[in-house]
């Protein structure tokens, strides 16, 4: 394994710049920031955030894909039945690393830079802001790595290697190691190649080729295991008879199961055939088997087939189709043997009590296709027709006449299986209706969880787990960072679900504005728009699919969260979409129906 991991991290390699594996540490925050604990040892933290993962992809959540390690980790811990990402890749991203919203922390959109002259749409982290990392690290004692995908500092063509050497670590595009990771092996941009993916980087030595037989999954699964086991060993080398006890926060992001559909033969094997049924019984099933596990109300009906979707009987390639959804499947369980993987390895270094596992996803089922002709002239998906490692040229698009998985292919699962992992909800990442915004959550911790097994039923959203972290490790959290005054955490902490309370709920309003789509969550009250659509008003204790628009009878209600939506926009600095005019004849392609 050890060979392999040093293969893993070396190769064609680039260093960014003469400077030390580990980040400097910055000054001490000027505000008070003693640390209270209630326990005499303090978890370790193990954040796993899979890509593109819709609500009921996994087993527990309702799945016929094969997750028993995530599983495991719900039964045996608390699964929450509403928690809510960000929406998109890059915003959820910055909104979990900080706490904040994903505006607050230069994300608004995605992370190019806008052109607005607007730091809440920089398109990489703010320097007036901290991660988790950074507090964790400089005032809590924390030892903090990284393995995965980062996507918050800035833009990485994939066909570009001279610009992943040019720009990792610059001003505008900050790495890992510089915002509070005393180690990072990943990827530095958004998707890409699974067997040579894109702007791959170990602290600040940019890898260009990796070897035979590689794999991303596995590989962002084998580092953290890796790191885990080094962070055990270098607390056991130290020879202060008087240290403090140093956890470590370790982050694995990864890029599954978002596109391309690269996975191994033999795990695209297992699932071939299971889904020749097709999308709308898969979708039958997974409403059925939710009830029957208690997450969603039986009330909750399904939603209707999307709008941009078709019936299973007018697919004119079906086993392609079966394909792309068998390949989508075994990413996701080979993303669960990893996880098993980092499990066996806090057993075997005996902390696995002493440390809380979080798992969860950055925003709903992506509906993208991957078009063969690229669309239209300079199209995005042109940029992935990179040749591989091996001398292999990657074909991008949705091409019925290939069967998708290995390095030559490049293509998306596309809108109606998007539906199917959506389910029961409706549309998808990127929209701020439930089936863009709703993660499966689970929270894991032998020490610290009182009642395991159980399900909880309050909404919170995915900054709440930054505050729980600071919460569970006796980390007070700064007015100040780095000689400037950083936001108030917007996030609030569950721990109390956790420890005594499975009815406790978050007290402030959550708000959700993503490409022009906005929402807010009071209670069992939802406000939502698609952009350029009507409010809608929806009472999610009755209906959590969205299907029975209360706007027209509750005017009041929609006034009153309208003006909520309009003060919280105005705090974290949302501009009114689309950033900039459209010209005529041109179209808004973020929302294009996929």
């Amino acid at each position: 394994a050890g060979d392999q991991q040093q293969s893993m991290r070396h190769g064609s390699s680039s260093e960014i710049a003469e400077a030390p594996a580990k980040a400097p540490t910055w000054p001490a925050p000027t505000s008070t920031t003693s640390i209270s604990t209630s326990t005499s040892k303090r978890p370790n933290v193990v954040l796993i955030m899979a890509d593109d993962l819709g609500f009921s992809d996994v087993g527990c959540f309702g799945s016929e894909i094969e997750t028993p390690n995530i599983d495991e980790l719900s039964a045996n811990g608390v699964l929450f039945s509403q928690m809510y990402n960000c929406a998109r890749c890059c915003p959820s991203r910055a909104s979990l690393l900080t706490g904040l919203y994903p505006h607050q922390a230069g994300i608004g959109h995605m992370v190019h830079d806008s052109g607005i002259h607007s730091k809440a749409y920089q398109g990489y982290l703010r320097d007036d802001c901290a991660t988790v990392a950074e507090i964790l690290r400089d005032v809590g004692g924390y030892k903090t790595l990284m393995s995965g995908k980062w996507h918050v500092g800035g833009e990485y063509p994939p066909n570009d290697p001279d610009h992943w050497k040019k720009h990792a670590g610059d001003k505008t595009h900050p790495i890992p190691v510089q915002r509070g990771f005393d180690e990072h092996y990943g990827t530095l941009g958004g998707g890409g190649s699974y067997y040579d993916p894109p702007s791959l980087i170990h602290n600040r030595k940019i890898i260009v080729n990796t070897p035979n037989h590689y794999y991303y999954t596995d590989a962002i699964n084998d580092e953290a295991c890796r790191m885990i086991r080094e962070a055990i060993k270098d607390e056991e080398d130290s020879d202060d008879d008087d240290k403090e006890e140093k956890p470590f926060f370790l982050y694995v992001a990864h890029t599954a199961p978002h596109w391309p559909l690269h996975a191994p033969d033999d795990v695209i094997a297992k699932y071939r055939g299971r889904y020749k049924d097709g999308w709308d019984k898969v979708r039958e099933r997974r409403h059925a088997k939710l009830m029957e596990l208690g997450i969603i109300k039986d009330e909750w009906k399904c939603s209707p087939r999307d709008e941009n979707s078709f019936p299973w009987e007018e697919a004119k390639h079906k086993d392609w189709e079966d394909a792309r959804m068998a390949t989508y499947a075994a990413q996701i369980d080979v993303m669960d043997r990893g996880i098993g993987r980092i499990v066996n390895t806090l057993k075997e270094c005996d902390i696995f009590d002493d440390t809380i596992i979080i798992f969860l996803s950055d925003n709903g089922g992506c509906a993208e296709f991957l078009r063969e002709d690229g669309g239209e002239d300079g199209s995005w998906c042109e940029n992935y027709g990179t040749v591989a490692s091996d001398g292999t040229q990657t074909v991008v698009g949705n091409n019925p006449e290939r069967i998708p998985g290995d390095c030559s292919t490049f293509m998306s699962y596309d809108l109606p299986w998007a539906n199917a992992s959506n389910s029961p909800f409706r549309l998808f990442k990127s929209w701020v209706h439930e089936g863009g915004i709703s993660t499966p959550f689970i929270f894991h911790w032998p020490n610290g969880i009182e009642h395991p097994g159980r399900i909880h039923h309050k909404p919170w959203i995915m900054l709440d787990i930054v505050a729980t972290i600071y919460d569970v490790a006796g980390v007070k959290y700064p007015k100040h960072y780095h000689e400037k005054n950083i936001p108030l955490l917007e996030g609030e902490s569950f721990l109390r679900v956790l420890t005594n309370s499975n009815n406790a709920s978050r007290h402030r309003p959550i708000f959700w504005e993503h490409q022009g789509n906005r929402a807010v969550r009071q209670g069992r009250w939802k406000l939502v728009n698609r952009h350029e659509d009507d409010w809608e008003l929806y009472d999610m204790d009755d209906d959590r699919t969205e299907l029975n628009n209360l706007a027209q009878t509750e005017k009041g209600r929609v006034e009153l969260m309208i003006e909520m939506w309009r003060k919280w926009a105005g705090r974290c600095e949302v501009r009114t979409w689309p950033l900039h005019t459209i010209e005529e004849g041109d179209r808004d392609w973020a929302h294009v129906p996929w």
